[in-house]
């Protein structure tokens, strides 16, 4: 068991959190703790009622581990406390200072705020107004010439730096002895502050051991308070922790136990205790992802599919003798591992990554194919209904004669090629549920419509899903799941996306990785420049210069912004369907949102909304690109409008086409030279990577220009130079992932979830994730259903929440 430790400075001085002062027990945030404690424990038996309610209801903390495991967010150091004259509007302070006046202002009944208090703070040298609201006799508890400690995060107001409702720890208390100061726990549970007579502020910010104090994340009604007390409380009566951790994996990566790692966490004895608590728990969490996805690869090798062989004489063989271009070398070598796959009993689970234009729709037909000849079918999922339809028509004009199975005069053998989306007419939609059902559609392609409960295979043998980072969870594994007889297909995932190593070890951890990183011969490059509008106006007149010049050599431009706008006109679809289940189909999560604005930029009263492709389209028609005919492309068109516009833009019958980031994915046209983004800084550098990589894709040479109005300096900018400075798309995913804030590894980022990963980074944490991964391959290939390590499992369940494993086992 756990030495008690002594106090910090948001707790009561001298009481352990099992005694008080009196013997009444109102200090004490335990009812009555059992007389043993482990990590299983509910924290009621531990630290009360009342506030084990309060944990349970706002951040989701139910046992004592699940406390252990709520990690500080920061630490505040002795000796680096904030100094006053120091402060800067925004940061998040913790000062020491004394009580130089209280002036409190009654506001009357019937408001809200009844009470406004003004605390006027100082150190040796400067003043500091702190504000509270509704707080009643502040200069009862916090008399003038106490010191305290005060934290929280420093505005601007009638000109003068001051921190509204902060958290304070009374340290000292000027010549006062009143029993009534001992403090009742409820004081502290109310984030009212507490004191402690007789002790000096040294003493007091000294009872943290190596002077580090922990600040933990917080939630309404949970104080930085009551977090110290709970966790003081748990730490001084937690029983021995078994350590799950197999003593050969502790010895060769050197990690500390698991129980001082939990007690370090919060109550470091010092620097480098602290770090060697947060190096084991980070392994912990990497470890416990890990996991989940070995015993995922281990148990689909349980279920197996059938093999689909290559047939020698068969439609692949056709195909490759037929094809009017030489595969590059990385398209050979992936199609054969991919050929291998299938040829086995186990079910493939391959992404397969490459660059914009890198091949990879030739690689999937030729796998379809070889699943085609050994009589199975195959289906390739897309995110839109545009792409479906381009992959349809893509599909027949590529396969020709081969791929008009159905058709008068068909050959042989020829394969039909089915289309399946939610707008179809209802007569359309059943001729093509029958085919797929029949197995007469060798090949079906479809949007989330493939999804419904309604549409059934016959021999299912391979799932190829383009662009999967623009499928959730629940979409990929609803298709994973359509097979007969229970054999699991064959799956290929497809992205553009370059996927940066780490997140391919985790999001993406239970499946094999191929990339293409070669581009096809006779691809042209692609120059990229920033666009200054703000500084350099006369650059964006000389862009619209540039759009007449490119049409006027026989080429096409499109023109991308951030959002539709307001008043977008959608019609009842021949189906008869409604104006939102038409759309919902072919429902683009980006086409008409943000997908990483600039942290940097002004805040929102002072930002001016993104630019619309309604308004854009119009005022460009009627100013600098009258003339030209132009057309518009958006998520919330009627299927057959959007189908329309994108036939007669790859006809020429557009010069222009304004348009979301519905063109981001599978858009091919040949004639395309240029791109103008406009509020280029609201887009992630993956995604303008995307974007630019529909231009350049014929013979002439690509043009992308990034029009921004994000100052020089601004992470806005830094994004868009990054992305003028390269087109390696794997340089530019690395980047990004450095750049912007990293988000939840498990695609889940609900505020107050107990078993979040806390620790773990994917931009840092490389070294620890890959020796986590084949840690977890080892161990599971010694013993799959982990009955050997029950210690392990349990680490998982308390380290990744049901939610996390879900997305894991389905992902």
């Amino acid at each position: 068991m756990f030495a008690p430790t002594r106090v910090g400075p948001v707790l009561r001085v001298g009481l352990t959190g099992r005694q008080s002062e009196g013997g009444q027990g109102r200090d004490s945030v335990a009812e009555k703790s059992p007389e043993r404690v482990f990590l299983h424990t509910p924290l009621k038996t531990v630290i009360g009622v009342r506030a084990a309610k309060q944990l349970a209801e706002k951040l989701s903390l139910v046992t004592v581990g699940e406390l252990l495991r709520y990690y500080p967010r920061k630490y505040d150091r002795r000796g680096r406390l904030t100094d006053l004259s120091g402060l800067k509007v925004g940061e998040r302070v913790t000062v020491w200072a004394t009580v130089r006046s209280i002036k409190e202002r009654q506001l009357g009944p019937g408001r809200k705020v009844k009470s406004i208090t003004n605390v006027v703070i100082g150190d040796h040298k400067t003043e500091l107004t702190c504000t509270f609201f509704n707080r009643w006799n502040l200069a009862r508890f916090m008399p003038v010439g106490t010191d305290a400690m005060f934290s929280g995060t420093v505005s601007k107001f009638n000109g003068n730096l001051q921190i509204s409702s902060p958290q304070i720890a009374v340290v000292s208390f000027e010549g006062s002895t009143q029993p009534a100061l001992a403090g009742a726990v409820s004081d502290l549970i109310n984030d009212k502050p507490s004191v402690s007579p007789g002790k000096d502020a040294i003493d007091v910010i000294e009872s943290f051991p190596g002077g580090l104090i922990p600040v933990y994340p917080l939630s309404e009604g949970i104080t930085g308070a009551l977090m110290q007390r709970c966790v003081r409380t748990v730490l001084s009566v937690l029983d021995a922790v078994a350590d799950p951790l197999p003593d050969v994996l502790l010895a060769e990566h050197g990690l500390v136990d698991l129980a001082h790692a939990l007690h370090d966490i919060h109550r470091p004895p010092d620097e480098k205790a602290l770090d060697a608590a947060i190096a084991r728990l980070r392994y912990d969490e990497a470890l416990s992802i890990q996991l989940v996805l070995a015993r995922r690869r281990a148990e689909m090798r349980n279920f197996p599919a059938e093999p689909c062989p290559r047939v020698e004489g068969g439609l692949l063989s056709a195909f490759d003798e037929d094809l009017p271009f030489t595969l590059t070398d990385g398209q050979k070598e992936v199609g054969e591992v991919i050929a291998n796959d299938l040829a086995t009993i186990h079910p493939m689970n391959r992404l397969l990554q490459g660059e914009v234009g890198s091949g990879k729709t030739v690689v999937a037909l030729r796998a379809m194919l070889q699943v085609i000849d050994s009589g199975r079918q195959a289906v390739l999922l897309a995110p839109t209904e545009v792409l479906a339809a381009q992959h349809a028509r893509s599909l027949r004009s590529v396969l020709g004669q081969m791929g008009n199975g159905g058709e008068l005069g068909s050959l042989p053998g020829a394969i039909k090629i089915t289309l399946l989306t939610g707008s179809m007419t209802a007569g359309a939609r059943r001729e093509a549920l029958l085919d797929i059902a029949s197995g007469q559609a060798g090949i079906a392609v479809g949007t989330h419509a493939l999804l419904s409960d309604g549409v059934f295979f016959a021999e299912l043998g391979l799932i190829v899903i383009d662009e999967q980072h623009r499928f959730g969870v629940e979409q990929r594994n609803a298709l994973r799941n359509k097979h007969p007889a229970g054999n699991p297909p064959h799956v290929l995932v497809m992205t553009a996306t370059p996927i940066p190593r780490t997140v391919a070890m985790t999001v993406y951890g239970d499946l094999d990785t191929s990339t293409l990183s070669e581009l096809p011969k006779g691809r042209s490059p692609i120059s990229t420049t920033v666009v200054p509008a703000a500084e350099k106006p006369q650059w964006v007149d000389r862009a619209w210069s540039r759009v007449h010049e490119e049409v006027a050599a026989g080429h096409q431009v499109y023109i991308v912004c951030p959002k539709i706008g307001d008043d977008a006109e959608v019609l009842a679809p021949a189906s008869g369907k409604s104006p939102e289940a038409a759309s919902r189909d072919d429902h683009d999560p980006l086409d008409d949102g943000l997908d990483d604005p600039d942290d940097e930029a002004p805040g929102e009263d002072e930002r001016r909304p993104p630019l619309a492709v309604l308004d854009v389209a119009r005022d460009l028609a009627e100013g600098p690109l009258s003339g030209l005919r132009l057309g518009i492309l958006h998520g919330r068109m009627l299927p057959a409008d959007k189908d329309a516009v994108m036939t007669g833009f790859a006809a020429r019958r557009l010069d222009v086409l304004v348009a979301t980031t519905v063109i981001e994915v599978g858009v091919d046209v040949a004639n395309a030279t240029m791109m103008i983004v406009l509020d280029a800084e609201r887009f992630g550098m993956s995604q303008l990577h995307q974007l630019r990589g529909r231009v350049g894709r014929g013979e002439a040479a690509g043009v992308c220009l990034l029009i921004t109005e994000a100052p020089e300096n601004s992470v806005g900018r830094a994004r868009l130079d990054a992305v003028a400075k390269t087109n390696d798309g794997f340089k530019l995913a690395e980047a990004d992932l450095e750049l912007r804030r990293e988000g939840n590894v498990l695609g889940t980022s609900q505020a107050g979830k107990s078993s979040g990963l806390r620790q773990l980074s994917l931009i840092r944490d490389r070294e620890v994730i890959e020796a986590a991964r084949e840690d977890a391959m080892e161990l599971v290939g010694q013993d799959p259903t982990m009955a050997e390590h029950p210690g392990l499992a349990a680490m998982v369940a308390a380290v990744i929440d049901e939610e996390g494993q879900e997305f894991l086992d389905k992902g």
